[in-house]
């Protein structure tokens, strides 16, 4: 398996290996993201669900560890432009890190693509130089398709974390939300 790549790096161009790179980085960096973001939000939307399920159930107001009490604390009054602050507050903060799984999602395939044209530019070239068969043709076009392949692969990664941490962050806006409807509702 070693002499497969160790072969696969001896006849591919630099810039497949870089792009092949540069798209390792990239789902190293989204895993990474989505590892973090996911668990944060799980836990943040466990104490919200706790504050929510407790202020229906009588409480005065939310608990500590809700994201509502650091602006109610701010305020003397409650009023709905506290909780709209609060609520835009907690979007940002809910979704940081998406853009980049975004970015990611739009442009790895694309960098793949590069990948596998500079490289069949390459073969095309060499087959020029010497007498190429269509064996040559062959084996130099599947191996620059592993470009487009691994941007694919990487996109396709990136575009559903996106959605699972953007669906958590609707059901954590959804959640400060009620507990701010549930507040004015008294």
């Amino acid at each position: 398996m070693l002499d497969f790549f160790i072969d696969f790096y001896l006849k591919s161009h630099p810039a497949t290996i870089f792009v092949l790179g540069l798209l390792c980085v990239y789902f190293i960096a989204l895993v990474w993201i989505f590892i973090y973001r996911y668990f944060s939000l799980k836990q943040w939307i466990s104490k919200e669900t706790a504050s929510l399920e407790a202020l229906l159930l009588g409480a005065p107001t939310v608990s500590e560890l809700s994201y509502l009490s650091h602006f109610i604390k701010t305020s003397s009054k409650i009023k709905r432009e506290i909780f709209d602050l609060s609520t835009f507050s907690a979007t940002k903060d809910a979704t940081r890190g998406l853009s980049f799984l975004s970015i990611v999602a739009s442009t790895a395939p694309f960098i793949g693509l590069f990948g596998t044209v500079v490289s069949i530019l390459d073969t095309f070239s060499h087959i020029g130089q010497a007498s190429g068969t269509m064996s040559v043709i062959a084996a130099g076009v599947s191996d620059a398709l592993v470009a487009t392949a691994s941007g694919i692969f990487v996109a396709i990664f990136a575009y559903t974390f996106h959605q699972v941490l953007k669906r958590q962050s609707f059901d954590l806006i959804g959640l400060i939300r009620m507990q701010s409807d549930a507040l004015l509702a008294r």
